[in-house]
């Protein structure tokens, strides 16, 4: 137990990821003093990838609890008071609610790819990529659907826009996360008021009574005031009744906003790579692109910087499986070892692997990968017959495809000459050191650093977001993140290294040519 004790200053940051709700607590210095985390998992239901709204408030309670557990063991001591909170979660999605508050259709996750009528429609509207996932084209194929409850939408917000909604009674998102539900126009910081319009007018968007503009969240720069805490919000976090209300909180961010910030990559010429259950790159632009990608989301900074995205649904789950299916195997040897360790151990081995696999290949797709233009997904690996099958090589080409749809989309930032100083690398792909780094680095063939604060990814990001709303003042974000929060940490840069980049390059001609035998794979399986 610590001989310290809390001050009520501290900022609580709380994330939904795809397969975690994590809850940070930092003192005033960004500092990580507690935490605590709830495990979920989508469910796919109708047709959709969902959570359930009730999962939703269980799993935020419980993940509150053990961070106030954490805190008990660590301060002898209860949380009463926060200086600020923030709510971040997995972004895009659908969220529609009538005038009453309810929820008029299941929560349609960014995984679902089911809006491509929509999505490829608004995209030639717009003269801008509208990605699947984004907010407006769930909507808008909702309307090509003929769904009964579009004529009673009166708000439509996004997870984290949702949870902040529910505990603080504002209709409000961070631009960030905002730039996931509809196009933003970085010189006003503001939804663009052209594709408003252009939206507005179409034939069978006119038809209802509601207008595009009342029914999304209100736009917010980071720094600025989301509003409070409420006595009704605070015993929805803590039904135990510990927690007073009146903590400030600040503007609700995606993943990608949280993933920049808790990265030190807000900057121009920066950029941060996050690979979990998704994996996706993001780079600060110095000037817009020369034209619309498909593969190319532009999103903001939780400043309003214009953004290149490549975002791709699948990274780690397939890799999780197999060492899964090795932890069996060990366990059934009788063999106590942990699963972390056999991360490591299977993670190091692939650093020993041919630099290209030595002929192998896999394909991670649980879901559709809209960078590779597949609608659904099916796990595969594949192989010649005279490829050298060994496990060093076989666990190099399970972390190889978890980038592989990733670098089909930055090479388009490649023939743009997008400048690149560095990428920094978080979430469970870079939690083993070194092995992770070292062949994003040959794969992207940049710089990728590490910082010793990755662990707490966008849960920290988060906190650090609702800190800067206390007490970042006339700072900018850049400067309070290089100045006050970033100072203090330390963190790790590989090159890359050249054979590593020849090999990965043999490693995609045949991930390429055989994304021909993964669509077999979805007809027929």
């Amino acid at each position: 137990m610590s001989d310290s004790s809390l001050s009520g200053k501290e900022s609580l940051g709380i994330e939904f990821g795809s397969t975690r709700i994590k809850a940070v607590l930092v003192d005033e210095n960004c500092n990580p003093i507690a935490s605590g985390s709830h495990d979920w998992e989508n469910r796919l239901e109708n047709g959709f990838w969902t959570y359930h709204i009730d999962d939703v408030w269980a799993g935020l309670q419980d993940a509150y609890a053990k961070l106030s557990d954490d805190v008990q063991s660590k301060f002898n001591s209860k949380i009463t008071d926060l200086s600020s909170i923030g709510f971040s979660a997995m972004m895009h999605g659908y969220l529609p609610f009538d005038k009453d508050g309810n929820l008029l259709a299941e929560f349609r996750t960014w995984r679902n790819t089911t809006t491509s009528d929509a999505a490829a429609f608004l995209t030639e509207c717009f003269n801008f990529n509208i990605p699947q996932r984004w907010s407006i084209a769930h909507l808008y194929q909702a309307i090509l659907n003929n769904e009964t409850h579009v004529k009673d939408i009166s708000f439509l917000t996004t997870l984290a826009g949702y949870v902040h909604w529910q505990l603080s009674g504002e209709k409000v998102l961070g631009i960030g996360e905002a730039s996931g539900m509809f196009p933003i126009d970085s010189d006003k910081n503001d939804y663009d008021a052209v594709m408003l319009d252009k939206f507005s007018s179409l034939e069978n968007v006119a038809s209802y009574d509601w207008n595009i503009r009342e029914i999304l969240p209100k736009v917010l720069l980071a720094g600025e005031n989301a509003g409070t805490l409420t006595q009704k919000g605070a015993r929805l976090l803590d039904p135990t009744g510990t927690l007073n209300a009146g903590a400030l909180m600040c503007p609700p961010e995606g993943d990608a906003g949280t993933g920049m910030t808790a990265t030190n990559s807000i900057k121009e010429r920066t950029g941060n790579i996050s690979a979990g259950t998704s994996i996706f790159s993001m780079v600060v632009l110095e000037k817009q692109l020369s034209k619309v990608y498909e593969e190319i989301d532009m999103v903001t900074t939780p400043t309003g910087k214009p953004v290149a995205m490549v975002h791709c649904n699948n990274c780690c789950t397939d890799l999780d499986y197999w060492v899964g299916l090795f932890a069996e195997f060990s366990k059934l040897s009788g063999n106590d070892i942990s699963k972390s360790q056999i991360y490591d151990l299977l993670y190091n081995t692939a650093l020993d692997a041919d630099k290209d696999c030595g002929g192998i290949v896999t394909y991670n797709y649980f879901s559709g990968e809209p960078v590779t233009k597949l609608q659904s997904g099916r796990p595969l690996l594949a192989r010649s017959e005279n490829c050298k099958f060994n496990l060093s090589n076989f666990m190099r080409a399970q972390v190889y495809s978890t980038m592989g749809a990733l670098k089909i989309g930055m090479e388009i930032l490649e023939k743009e000459n997008v400048n690149i100083d560095c990428l920094t690398g978080h979430g469970g792909l870079f939690k083993t050191p070194v092995v992770g780094q070292k062949l994003m680095a040959g794969a992207m063939n940049t710089p990728i650093s590490v910082m010793k604060t990755a662990g707490e990814g966008g849960a920290w990001g988060i906190a650090v977001l609702a800190r800067y709303a206390v007490d970042g003042g006339e700072m900018s974000l850049d400067d309070y993140l290089s100045e006050k929060v970033f100072s203090r940490f330390s963190g790790t840069t590989i090159q890359p290294d050249a054979d590593d980049v020849k090999g990965f390059e043999e490693y995609m001609k045949l991930y390429k040519s055989g994304l021909a035998v993964e669509k077999m794979a979805i007809q027929s399986i």
